[in-house]
């Protein structure tokens, strides 16, 4: 069973001087990368920049430290942004606290119920439609600020599609000035990249955006002329909760701690890949409830393991959780001595920053090979997930989206799952009669294949009992599992046989079958003398009741 204890003290064990210089260099990097980001990625969600930050500082110092991975980094994430910023505008920054805490709990929760595995029942088609949809919500989200446009008055731009028609809308107040600063920024993000990996293509931007503007005669919108910038250190602030509000923040809850286990997760297990380690996944999500509750009581929003900044990690010599704690500490200094200087950052580019967050998780190859190789059934569910993400939420496009991946699961089970009678040798052709078992006429053997579950029960009814049979074989060696659904089924067949004085027997029942129907009783009425090991011990059991 997995341990439920953090990482960090397991690696404490071995550190050295020589692994803590590596660290605190990975932490600074990552630091320095987390900044850009954190800012954006509040901005996106609704909230101001300093919140950003503060999430990465209270969230990440937390989640390294009580987390179940090497070298996961978390903070605010792209996927976040739409459902934060849905849930600050129709329930201000208390509602926000407010179901991130109770995402908190129930990612706790999920730890301690050790809920970790769970998450690989999720599949991968969801997982791809609704990451890259959350990328298109994005990339729309961010066309205001890059395009230099205007809303119109009065028009709602909550949901994505709202935002496009607010922009469609406002197109006419189009600002070449921030498209410049906007191409400039993109521009820089692409290509910084192919020469430097140690400076971050997103700070290398900010810095490029902040000089266009300050320098050349452009009249662009920057941080400071939208929101107030603040360098204070988080403090602790308890939201006004009511019953009320928790009935309204719970179904947001629950979303955020789906979500920020899905990413948190699989980034741990990307990660894993890069160290050759293994990460403690209960332990993860239990962390990640700490970090997102200290989040919210300082000011922050939610927070997930974040894939970028991990991989940063890891390529720049972390090995250990003490480098997470090194860059939320990083980002505490920064804070105090740079954030003043964020009120410089031109919108456009921020929202240049935006785009590339959407195209690095958008999964586009992913998204074509899976449209071009998988089946129609997954094509399906990817593509409802990923229209549904766009068009109306999140909380929609899994709740649908694991409800129709469901029914095709359970159709594809239904349909693998069969019954058929063996054949007899005196309705064959003479060449054939050799290969087969010679059986009474008194004997009928049926062999079932396949999970007998509900969506399966009706092969049950497909059994037809010749007349002048006495002795009725089922042979289920090939049926794995059996729920009340067929069982039932199953019941009204021995019925239907007690009435025509027929012996029903039963062949090789599995473990998980046997134990449903001696639970249910159904062992007992046909007789445990009735059941038989194998195939062999039932024609002979038949044999003796027919002579």
């Amino acid at each position: 069973m997995e341990k439920m204890y953090p990482m960090l003290f397991t690696t404490w064990k071995t550190y050295s001087k020589e692994q803590f210089l590596k660290d605190l260099i990975a932490g600074i990097v990552v630091a320095i990368i987390a900044l850009p980001l954190s800012i954006a990625l509040a901005l996106a969600s609704g909230v101001g920049p300093e919140e950003g930050i503060y999430t990465a500082i209270v969230a990440g110092f937390i989640i390294s430290f009580l987390g179940g991975s090497q070298v996961q980094i978390a903070g605010p994430t792209a996927a976040f942004a739409t459902i934060v910023a849905g849930i600050v505008a129709r329930n201000g920054m208390d509602g926000l606290a407010a179901a991130t805490i109770l995402a908190g709990i129930i990612l706790i929760i999920m730890g301690l119920c050790r809920f970790g595995g769970l998450i690989k029942y999720i599949p991968f088609t969801i997982t791809t439609g609704f990451t890259s949809g959350i990328a298109v919500t994005i990339v729309i989200g961010q066309f205001k600020d890059f395009f230099g446009v205007t809303y119109p008055e009065g028009m709602p731009t909550i949901e994505t599609m709202e935002k496009l028609k607010a922009f469609l809308a406002g197109i006419h107040t189009f600002n070449t000035d921030s498209l410049i600063v906007g191409l400039v920024c993109l521009a820089i993000l692409i290509i910084a990249p192919r020469f430097t990996e140690k400076i971050p293509g997103s700070l290398l931007a900010v810095i490029g955006g902040i000089l266009m503007v300050q320098l050349l005669p452009l009249q662009v919108n920057t941080i400071g002329d939208l929101y107030t910038i603040s360098n204070k250190l988080p403090s602790f602030h308890m939201p006004q909760l009511s019953f009320e509000m928790i009935q309204t923040a719970l179904p947001d809850a629950f979303t955020i701690a789906i979500l920020a286990a899905i990413e948190s997760l699989l980034s741990c297990v990307v990660a894993d890949g890069m160290i050759n380690g293994k990460h403690r996944s209960n332990m993860e999500l239990a962390a990640q409830g700490a970090g997102n509750i200290a989040s919210a009581l300082f000011g922050g929003i939610p927070a997930t393991g974040a894939i970028a900044r991990t991989a940063a990690n890891v390529k720049n010599g972390g090995r250990t959780p003490v480098a997470g704690m090194i860059h939320a500490v990083v980002l505490v200094l920064i804070l105090i001595i740079l954030m003043p200087y964020a009120a410089m950052i031109p919108m456009p580019a921020i929202a240049a920053i935006l785009f590339m967050v959407a195209y690095n998780m958008c999964q586009w190859r992913t998204f074509t090979e899976l449209v071009k190789t998988a089946p129609k059934s997954d094509i399906a569910v990817l593509i409802l997930t990923f229209l549904l993400t766009i068009v109306f939420d999140l909380v929609i496009a899994i709740e649908i989206g694991l409800l129709v991946a469901v029914l095709l699961f359970m159709k594809r089970m239904s349909d693998v799952t069969e019954v058929h009678s063996w054949k007899y040798a005196e309705d064959e052709e003479e060449a054939e009669r050799e290969k087969l078992r010679k059986l009474s006429p008194h004997i009928n053997v049926y062999e079932i294949s396949g999970p007998l579950f509900f969506g399966a029960a009706d092969v049950i009814g497909r059994i037809a009992v010749k007349d002048h049979a006495k002795c009725l074989i089922l042979r289920m060696r090939s049926v794995p599992a059996l729920d009340s659904t067929a069982l039932n089924a199953m019941t009204d067949l021995y019925k239907n046989c007690e009435k025509r004085g027929i012996t029903l027997i039963l062949s090789h029942v599995n473990q998980q079958p046997m134990k449903v129907m001696e639970k249910a009783g159904f062992a007992q009425k046909v007789g445990q003398e009735n059941f038989c090991e194998n195939i062999d011990r039932a024609i002979k059991r038949a044999e003796e009741l027919v002579h």
